[in-house]
């Protein structure tokens, strides 16, 4: 593992400005610099970096980090490649390491550094049996000759690695002497069947390698090349794999989507194949699985326009619908979500093979909204001239607007609701129990920010200055009642700055968010990092130090108070009858 002392000495030396402008151009604005958002499409520039505090963070998309965490999120390295790319640039040498382990690990309790140093190995064998199928493609004169037949290149099936797994039970046992190895079942390349005995999962199949955003193989999936079922096997669930998070070609098409301001989500992956040979690159693919909130989600970090593409069929239809399901919760005020429906018997593939590319992006240009979409669907059957069919389209969008938290979506979609139905605006949000909000939006519904904990404050606070924690009411934090993710993140990042005394002679800890890289805590200490993109030397900061201590404390005697009026006067003790009484004279 590489001590956190040398991650600390290496992001002190490396200027975060020079690592970001060797990739994406930046214009300064005041102490910080800015720019469009390298891992989405923005046309307003909300990339912020800091040449103070040492990181980076977008208000559109969220992305946040240090310079090491750019070379792993933007140049796709992994966390040890991205050390040792900074180092090499500033004349550090990194110490010798036992293990690929990535940092944030140690800390976490159930051996979860043991299972990241065997995340490594499992990659590992990722690899052998990607280079395998690759070898076993170029023997293969059948499984070239049908991708011939389904118009690939070669130079096309090597930019995606595509490979063939033979038939045959045991084929994977020419390159693993250990056949019976536990890391082939793990990764799902080997299935184990009756008594034990382990068999190829893929067999007779065009293989296509799958890449997480890192762009590390992951999983595989397998085309048959005749009128065999399954058409298409997946790799199952692993460790490394999970086909709801996961998107075919997305690290691929990162660059390409930017460049195009859009994503083409389509279902198979010799659509993404085909439509990248003609010349859109822009274009992923689930996995075999229905589209879901996560990978809606991780589509809109990285464009503002996103295109689901699916057969004109009933059961294109269905697919599109459950995908605008799972986007109405992840959908944001300034994104577009389209749905484009191709004519009937055709897909991504039959159909720019047939027309070309400007057809198929002329197609594009012309995909249903999901407003439209949405009204559509849930028009379809019913009759709109009568009372009756018009109550059943509010009943059965209620559910669905219910979920939309863009608050002009809402509005929008509210009002087109209200023309249809032919009830008012003031009545349907009485009837789907809208609040209305006070704010520019006459209507429509959004929910207001808490105000900022203690908890978070300190965190704040620790981040931009580790050296308050040598200040920290230890005893307060302790007896504090509740148990929530704030302070579970805080706590950690205590421990953080107590077991490394280095950090605490810096006036910002940069390594402490690339130390939490894999923990549950990151997305919150992120945030909390990102809040203090503004403070300067003008914030007092023993006073809000100070504050939140205050307001921590006047929480915690609140809690103890509402604890000792749970009790009846009769079960009170009389130490505790004066705690009581010193309780409600301190609050008020």
């Amino acid at each position: 593992m590489i001590p956190q002392s040398f991650i600390q000495g290496l992001l002190n030396r490396v200027d975060i400005v020079d690592v970001i402008e060797r990739h994406v151009p930046l214009r300064k604005a005041g102490t910080n610099y800015i720019t469009c958002c390298p891992f989405h499409s923005e046309k307003t520039p909300s990339f912020t970096v800091s040449p103070t505090k040492q990181f980076y963070h977008c208000f559109g998309c969220g992305a946040h980090g240090s310079a090491v965490g750019f070379m792993m999120e933007y140049v796709g390295m992994d966390f040890v490649e991205a050390v040792n790319a900074l180092a090499s640039r500033v004349g550090m040498q990194v110490p010798v390491q036992k293990k690929d382990v990535r940092p944030g690990m140690s800390d976490f309790k159930g051996g979860r550094q043991d299972k990241e140093n065997s995340s490594q190995d499992l990659f590992e064998v990722m690899n052998i049996v990607t280079r395998f199928y690759r070898e076993q493609l170029k023997g293969s004169k059948r499984a070239i000759a049908y991708l011939k037949e389904r118009g690939l290149t070669g130079e096309t099936a090597a930019r995606f690695a595509i490979g063939y797994a033979p038939t045959g039970w045991k084929n994977l046992a020419e390159i693993f002497p250990d056949y019976q190895s536990q890391k082939l079942l793990e990764v799902g390349v080997v299935s184990e069947g009756e008594k034990g005995k382990h068999y190829d999962r893929f067999r007779d199949r065009i293989i296509f390698p799958i890449l997480n955003q890192k762009g590390r193989i992951v999983g595989f999936g397998g085309r048959v090349l005749e009128q065999n079922e399954p058409k298409y096997l997946n790799s199952p669930e692993t460790q490394l794999f999970e086909k709801g998070s996961e998107l075919y070609n997305l690290f691929a098409a990162r660059r390409a989507i930017r460049d195009a301001e859009k994503v083409i989500v389509v279902e198979g992956y010799m659509d993404v194949v085909v439509l990248s040979q003609y010349g859109i690159a822009y274009v992923v693919a689930t996995l075999g699985t229905a589209t879901t909130a996560h990978h809606v989600r991780k589509l809109l970090r990285q464009t503002d326009n996103v295109v689901f593409c699916f057969d004109g069929d009933d059961a294109g239809r269905k697919a599109a619908w459950r995908a605008l399901e799972n986007s109405l919760a992840q959908f944001v005020d300034g994104k577009n979500i389209s749905f484009l429906f191709l004519p009937e018997g055709e897909d991504p593939d039959s159909y720019v093979r047939k027309f070309g590319k400007g057809a198929f992006e002329k197609l594009i240009n012309q995909a249903l909204p999901l407003s439209i979409f949405l009204f559509q669907w849930l028009s379809e059957g019913i009759n709109l001239q009568t009372s009756e069919g018009r109550a059943k389209l509010v009943q059965d969008a209620k559910p669905l607007l219910a979920q939309v938290v863009a608050p002009i979506l809402a509005l929008m979609l509210l009002k087109r609701l209200a023309e249809l139905s032919g009830i008012s605006q003031d009545e349907l949000e009485e009837l789907l129990q809208i609040k209305r909000i006070s704010s520019s939006l006459p209507r429509g519904r959004i929910s207001r920010p808490n105000p900022i904990s203690p908890c978070r404050w300190l965190t704040q606070v620790l981040l931009h200055d580790p050296g308050y924690v040598s200040r920290l009411d230890r005893k307060l934090l302790s007896e504090h009642g509740e148990n929530t993710e704030e302070m579970a993140a805080l706590v950690a990042l205590i421990e953080f700055i107590d077991t490394h005394p280095h950090v605490e002679e810096n006036t910002a800890i940069p390594s402490a968010i690339t130390y939490f890289y894999n923990s549950p805590h990151r997305a919150l200490l992120e945030k909390a990092e990102s809040a203090t993109l503004s403070w300067d030397n003008a914030i007092d900061l023993e006073a809000e130090f100070n504050g939140a201590l205050t307001r921590l404390q006047e929480i915690q005697r609140k809690q103890r108070m509402t604890e000792l009026q749970n009790k009846s006067l009769s079960a009170l003790t009389s130490d505790e009858k004066q705690e009581l009484q010193r309780l409600a004279v301190l609050l008020g």
